[in-house]
């Protein structure tokens, strides 16, 4: 039996445009001589399609998808991803299930058990869970269909009290198969390979495991998409980030006694950050995030502030990438506090991008702003209000360029400054979609020299200074912030691992400086709740995958 992987990139409830990509992936496997080809999780609909799936209109055009698809199973069969309607009155109106089409009919139906409600996944809130576990016959082989997280329940502390495994096996399968959709962050290719394994060591069979690729407003989906043979050995891979289509003939793969008391699997997720892991990996996925979100969405063309500092260079040169360099015009907004070489070092850098930019001074607005407020101040000393005034005029102007002739603006902010609350709302806080909000400060300094690895793009001075919001005279982020090197590992440990102060303090980190930080954390969950989508790359992203009070008194 020669089974084909398709990894596609798919549009939530673009039917249309799904439907289509699917079927012409049937017919191309079909010419190369396709017994099966298996797509994704969800991949009529697309996703995760959240609340669409409460719209019987969008449930209805999945079912109209799969008509149209199963017209073409004559000779190869398919096994799709979609939202399937629960026959009985109890429990959900939805499976998420897998759909096995041949001949052209919907031949059997598998419906995912373990429903993932945990970080950006809230399945439990639309589907049912399956409770009945069949092996597939086609062909004179029996195959074991699973559905993404019913293989993750192998951990050393496992979160569901069942493996859909565990009941398949007993049927003597002679293949695995997964159909997923598993997002991408930067550690977490290493632990989906790990699992594979462990499947494929404790029930002695081979494993087709096909992910999506491609991204969904924050959520990016790798790919990577995976053959193993019953050693445990890849065989094939598809590419990280792109489209692919691969087979593997099923009699080459083996099979073995099932050993179903392996060892559990242990937890991978780095105890450390580590700045520069995955760093290539990272990059591909911001490029394929600002890509997909624009394409998708309709927009063409995108805009920023460039300051001369790292963050927007960084996010010039990824959005640069993504959209090309005519796409992307980078407006220079420097105020009284401005340097003339953080003017210059933005300049030379769209000069080396050749990307369109603009200096507009806001020295005379600002005045005007002073003049007008100045009653009103009542002669209270110089602070936080007059340099946020700056960051929200500059804030304004981008979105009048933007609004005028139809950019995008990006978001320039990163992790660390949105987790202490060192921005202004409706000022560097603006945007549409934030390239750098899941990525430490010192992980941003990491991808600059990495994208400056084979000819400087990103002027060495903008790298080499330090950095500064620079709204008052020789301003550093050092004078309000700690040192982002000590700052970005408590930040991982709180943030990513869920570490107490107790226990980070236990890691060698001073005490006051660890409780100031979490403080600062909490007490400006509210800035981050009015924040843009932001593109997720690590295990804990700010926005949907985060969800704590805005008042609250926890370590506050």
């Amino acid at each position: 039996m020669n089974i084909f992987l398709a990894q596609q990139n798919y549009h939530i409830g673009n039917f249309e445009a799904n439907t289509a990509r699917i079927i012409e992936a049937i017919h191309a496997a079909e010419a190369r001589g396709a017994d099966l080809v298996v797509f994704s999780e969800l991949c009529v609909c697309g996703y995760p399609p959240r609340d669409f799936l409460e719209f019987e209109d969008f449930i209805a055009r999945s079912y109209a998808a799969l008509d149209e698809i199963k017209a073409h199973t004559q000779k190869t069969a398919v096994l799709v991803g979609a939202p399937q309607r629960n026959p009985h009155r109890e429990g959900k109106d939805l499976f998420n299930a897998a759909f096995f089409l041949f001949e052209g009919e919907i031949k059997q139906v598998v419906q995912k058990t373990l429903l993932p409600t945990y970080d950006v996944f809230d399945e439990y809130r639309y589907f049912e869970p399956g409770f009945e576990w069949n092996v597939i016959e086609y062909k004179g082989k029996k195959l074991a269909v699973t559905i993404c997280e019913d293989i993750w329940n192998l951990g050393d502390n496992p979160l569901y009290r069942i493996c859909p495994m565990d009941r398949l096996i007993l049927q003597k399968p002679d293949v695995m198969i997964n159909l997923s959709a598993s997002p991408f962050d930067y550690d977490h290719d290493e632990s989906r390979r790990e699992i594979i394994r462990e499947n494929v060591k404790k029930y002695g069979l081979p494993m087709y495991y096909c992910n999506t690729v491609g991204s969904q407003t924050e959520i990016v989906f790798d790919g990577g998409s995976m053959v193993f043979n019953a050693d445990g050995e890849i065989v094939a891979q598809l590419p990280f980030f792109e489209e692919g289509m691969e087979g593997v003939e099923l009699d080459t793969l083996g099979k073995k006694k099932p050993d179903l008391e392996t060892d559990i699997l242990p937890n991978t997720v780095m105890t450390e950050l580590v700045f520069d892991h995955n760093i290539e990996r990272i990059r591909q996925a911001i490029v394929l995030s600002i890509r997909d979100y624009f394409k998708k969405m309709g927009f063409k063309q995108a805009i920023l502030g460039s300051s001369g500092g790292i963050d927007s260079a960084v996010t010039l040169a990824l959005a640069v990438e993504a959209l090309g360099k005519e796409n992307v015009r980078a407006i220079l907004l420097p105020s009284p506090y401005s340097t003339d070489h953080s003017v210059d070092d933005a300049v030379a850098l769209s000069k080396n991008l050749d990307n369109p930019y603009d200096i507009i001074r806001i020295n005379d607005i600002y005045e005007k702003f002073l003049q007008t407020l100045e009653p009103h101040f009542k002669g209270l000393p110089f602070n936080v209000a007059e340099e946020n005034m700056q960051s929200r005029i500059r804030g304004n102007l981008l979105m009048g360029l933007a609004n005028k002739f139809g950019y995008i603006l990006l978001n320039t902010s990163n992790k660390s400054e949105l987790s202490t609350g060192y921005g202004t709302l409706y000022g560097d806080m603006a945007g549409g979609l934030s390239v750098l909000g899941d990525l430490y400060k010192m992980q941003v300094y990491a991808l600059a020299r990495h994208i400056n690895r084979e000819k400087e793009i990103i002027p060495a001075n903008i790298i080499d200074k330090a950095p500064s919001a620079e709204l008052r005279p020789n301003q550093k982020d050092s004078d309000s912030l700690p040192d982002y090197a000590i700052l970005d590992r408590i930040l991982y440990q709180y943030i990513e691992r869920r570490q107490g102060p107790k226990e980070i303090v236990a890691q060698g980190f001073d005490a006051a400086l660890v409780a100031r930080t979490l403080k600062l954390v909490n007490t400006n969950e509210y800035k981050r709740n009015q924040f843009c989508p932001i593109i997720r790359v690590s295990s804990k992203a700010f926005g949907i995958g985060r969800r704590v009070p805005i008042v609250g008194k926890y370590l506050s």
